[in-house]
């Protein structure tokens, strides 16, 4: 696709049956705007606020929008326990990209911890001679895959692709590709290949917080097929290489959230929540997925199987609420400063 790889240019309450997904509107928990009425405690302690805290995507250069959603989130979420960032930090993965975007954060207002995904964009360098200098025709330009990856740890602050946190005592788990695939394979570009340390991992954390009684915010920058909004269209179909494992593993647990960005489509579309059940894990109630929006330019559904540019300021990302009970996931318009949905999510086990 065009626009993604040329830069220049719970349970109980929301039984499924056989269904693979349901976008949030159709469940009876949905509800639009703040209604922070509704999450107050319930006088028994099961409404009692765990943590709050923020999820981006996708702000590729666009640094003034990042600066407007960061004053935004301090000023709509200032108990924020951390910032969560789906993929595409940066418009290409050069060493000053990653520079200008802890600039940003340093000139603040900055969130009390950030939780980096790595995403397509990060590996964009190869696509240039120099920084201004479009080249595709002479791909890589002398760049190793290595040396993207070494950008992305350093700017991290790790040394792989995956990792824990927590964000109020609620784990965050953020996931990504492992290799550049058209290093390996000419005729792949921008898919997500996942190793078996990282699937073994990932099954691992999520067992152990399972056992805990926590809900597990997973963040990636690519969706997965056939949950959020877009991705029932091919332009994002094959995005992972080995989507049926991940999914199967996702799919066990009643109390994951997977948060996803890359597509940009608009969080005003009906399926930008959605619970996914996956065959053959025994889970029937499924787990929730969302569309994390995007800072840098927003997408929709050209009715032709392509997509269409959302006209005006395009700047939308999530807070997320976990209760003891339930997490309400709000969608937010940074560029106007307003609620646009929500969605609470019971949950099957209470903290």
């Amino acid at each position: 696709m065009e626009r993604r790889s040329l830069l220049g240019a719970t349970a109980g309450a929301l039984m499924l049956g056989g269904l693979a997904q349901v976008p949030a509107e159709a469940a009876p928990s949905a509800a639009y705007g703040n209604h922070a009425d509704k999450d107050a405690d319930d006088g028994k302690g099961g409404g009692k606020l765990v943590t709050t805290f923020n999820v981006i995507s996708d702000i590729q250069g666009d640094l003034g929008d990042f600066t407007q959603a960061l004053a935004d989130i301090k000023a709509s979420n200032p108990h924020s326990s951390g910032m969560a960032v789906a993929g595409d930090i940066t418009p290409r993965g050069y060493d000053f990209e990653y520079a200008d975007v802890k600039k940003t954060l340093d000139r603040g207002p900055k969130p009390r911890e950030v939780a980096w995904a790595i995403g397509n964009h990060e590996f964009y360098v190869p696509k240039w001679s120099d920084p201004n200098t479009l080249a595709q025709d002479t791909w890589p330009n002398g760049t190793t895959e290595d040396s993207l990856f070494r950008s992305f740890y350093r700017f991290a602050g790790r040394s792989r692709t995956y990792a824990e946190t927590t964000f109020g005592g609620i784990p965050v788990l953020t996931i990504g590709t492992e290799r550049y695939m058209h290093f390996h394979d000419k005729s792949l570009w921008d898919e997500v290949w996942m190793s078996e340390a990282q699937f073994q991992w990932l099954e691992d954390r999520l067992r152990y917080w399972e056992r805990r009684r926590k809900p597990v915010m997973v963040i990636t920058h690519h969706p997965l097929p056939n949950t959020v909004s877009g991705t029932r269209s091919k332009i994002y179909m094959s995005d992972y290489l080995q989507p049926d494992r991940l999914l199967g593993l996702l799919g066990r647990h009643r109390d994951v959230f997977l948060f996803s960005g890359h597509t940009h489509w608009d969080l005003n579309l009906s399926d930008w929540y959605v619970r996914r059940v996956v065959p053959g894990t025994a889970n029937l109630d499924g787990f929730s997925v969302i569309n994390t929006g995007a800072v840098q330019t927003g997408f929709a559904d050209n009715g032709q199987g392509g997509e269409i540019t959302v006209p005006g300021h395009f700047n939308q990302g999530l807070q997320v609420d976990v209760f003891r009970d339930r997490v309400v996931i709000k969608a937010r318009d940074f560029a106007t400063g307003s609620w646009m949905k929500r969605v609470s999510v019971p949950l099957a086990t209470r903290i």
